[in-house]
């Protein structure tokens, strides 16, 4: 259905009257899905052919630069229309990516409570769980009967954005229990909800950081939280939709991290030349002078390279051997402490098993770059082995650091992710030349 409404819309004729009658047909987030291919003309007449009973569901999925063209080409009656049926929380991240003078316009046509709630929101820190939090809930009293529980429900769900999980208060709206629609169902129509209910549920406070929050929506296996004010008032919820998305923009911030890139809030076709060009020199000025370090190294190892100048031969392999066996354990020690497998207490643990680790791979890697440099380079078992060593004790050192850095990272407050690649094969670079070139004057008795 979806390809049969990308080939209607995309037609030289519309056909209206086909259109709207398969439009009912498919899902709102494929229909959201289909603004992005098509012309920027297209968008406002597609959008306006949307039954009202769903509009606004597909005007939340679409990206942000497609809702300010629909905006900007609607009257204020439909932005009305679609402002007043969005959930608040929509609505909220919707104005943020707004221009100032859409936003005036936007507010205008909002009811006075929509604006109030939609201000509300944004009063909270970004990332904090205020902001992501909606008010569209149900709430209970714990003196309800499940029968007036369902009455309630049959009265304000419609308008509420999950009623799978209800929240129960107190009358000076103190956060006492939840229950779900499930246990309703399933409980006598004259029990009390305060009998039934969860009487300790698990809860945010709108300070706290969304990542926190994402964190306990998995170890808890939640679809939705309830957000509490520092008087421990009910305010709003967080549903697992919100969730998704913040997992998803801090797995985006830590990947560019990684990348020693800064991290950006814009996709990257839509993001400008000079953004991205801006976004990358800070790390690769940083990384190209830590660089200087390693030219040094070797200069100040001139004396041994001049009286055995197949040295510097094999410099980049042992280089980019080191790089890539600290990158290789940097990025699982990350991804590790960002699900939460690895905690401070584990550094010991950690650096024993990179250890060994670093053992098997330097004797197996060793004993190959024995034979081949041996064979390759006139049978000179002198400088076999001091290649041989200098590798086994670069790889030994690259998982050792890399296994350490970002746990070190993490206990002064730094984002781990900083410690990745880049910045891991920068300091094992410059470790890797030391070894090698004081093994070889050692051996060679330089």
């Amino acid at each position: 259905m979806k390809d049969k409404l990308l080939e209607l819309i995309t037609a030289e004729q519309l056909d209206f009257v086909l259109l709207k009658e398969v439009l009912p047909w498919i899902n709102t987030a494929d229909i959201a899905e289909i603004f992005s291919e098509l012309d920027k003309e297209k968008h406002v007449q597609l959008f306006r052919l949307l039954p009202k009973s769903f509009a606004s569901d597909v005007f939340s999925f679409l990206a942000p630069d497609e809702q300010q063209l629909i905006i900007e080409g609607l009257t204020d009656i439909e932005i009305g229309e679609i402002i007043n049926n969005l959930f608040a929380d929509d609505a909220a991240d919707f104005i943020e990516e707004l221009p100032a003078n859409v936003v005036k316009r936007v507010l205008q046509t909002a009811t006075q409570e929509k604006r109030t709630i939609i201000n509300q929101l944004l009063k909270y820190p970004e990332d904090s769980a205020g902001s992501i939090m909606t008010t569209e809930f149900v709430d209970l009293y714990e003196e309800d009967t499940v029968s007036e529980a369902f009455d309630e429900i049959r009265k304000t769900g419609v308008n509420k954005e999950t009623i799978y999980t209800c929240y129960v208060i107190k009358k000076d709206r103190l956060l006492v229990g939840t229950i779900t629609a499930k246990k309703l169902l399933l409980s006598q129509s004259n029990q009390h909800i305060g009998d039934i209910m969860n009487s300790q549920p698990i809860f945010a406070h709108t300070s706290d950081d969304q990542e926190t929050i994402a964190d306990m929506f998995k170890k808890y296996g939640l679809l939705s939280m309830p957000v509490v004010d520092k008087e421990q008032r009910l305010v709003g919820i967080i549903t697992v939709d919100d969730i998704v998305q913040v997992i998803e923009e801090e797995a985006t911030e830590d990947i560019e991290k990684m990348s020693a890139l800064a991290p950006s809030d814009e996709p990257y076709l839509k993001t400008g030349i000079f953004k991205l060009a801006r976004n990358r020199i800070l790390w690769l000025l940083v990384l190209m002078l830590s660089a200087t370090i390693t030219g040094m190294i070797i200069s100040s190892f001139e004396e041994a390279i001049s009286v055995l100048p197949i040295l510097v031969v094999f410099i980049p392999m042992l280089m980019d051997t080191a790089g890539n066996a600290g990158a290789q354990v940097s990025a699982l020690v990350i991804r590790g402490m960002a699900v939460g497998e690895i905690r401070m207490r584990d550094v010991l643990r950690v650096m024993w098993r990179e250890f060994r680790v670093g053992i098997i791979c330097g004797i197996v890697l060793g004993a190959v770059n024995l034979a081949r440099v041996y064979f390759m380079n006139g049978r000179d078992l002198r400088l076999s082995l001091t290649v041989t060593l200098s590798l086994f004790c670069t790889i030994m050192m690259a998982k050792t650091i890399a296994s350490l850095l970002p746990i070190l990272a993490k206990r002064i407050k730094i984002d781990p992710a900083i410690m990745a690649a880049p910045m891991i094969t920068t300091i094992v670079d410059a470790t890797a030349l030391v070894i090698y070139f004081s093994i070889a004057k050692l051996i060679f008795s330089i």
